[in-house]
């Protein structure tokens, strides 16, 4: 191994440089994705965030990362409207499909119930339960 090169662990991940690396291959490789990222949150009367939804679009796809509420909101209709949000500014920025996963604790009949499909899971992920890969045509 080359002595000069070397590796060594970060408390916080160097998203600036590594990030920026793997998009500028990407991009070679795929064309730019144009990846823009979004998000809606729900906010209580005296303006603190109750939850929300963030994602990206790119490639003309729309990513969920996360979503979550407070307890004491679920239930409510709010997923839906933030899902809806979240959906229609894809729609609006050229995505036709979105993706994303969760976890079987979390809410995998959620978004099958708002038409995505299983296309993958991942068994005893975390131990005792399952990942689930979820996909939509909007």
């Amino acid at each position: 191994m080359d002595e000069e090169y070397y590796i060594g662990y970060l408390e916080q991940p160097a998203w600036e440089s590594i990030g920026k690396g793997i998009r500028e291959y990407n991009a070679q490789q795929a064309g730019d994705g144009h990846a823009i990222f979004l998000c809606f949150a729900l906010y209580a009367p005296d303006h603190s965030i109750m939850g929300g939804v963030i994602g990206e679009t790119h490639w003309n796809w729309l990513f969920i990362n996360l979503m979550w509420l407070k307890e004491n909101v679920r239930g409510r209709g709010f997923g839906h409207q933030l899902l809806l949000a979240a959906e229609e500014e894809g729609r609006k920025r050229g995505a036709t499909n979105a993706y994303l996963d969760t976890f079987s604790f979390q809410a995998p009949e959620f978004y099958i119930k708002h038409g995505y499909q299983v296309f993958g899971v991942l068994e005893d992920f975390p131990p005792g339960h399952s990942r689930f890969y979820l996909t939509k045509s909007l």
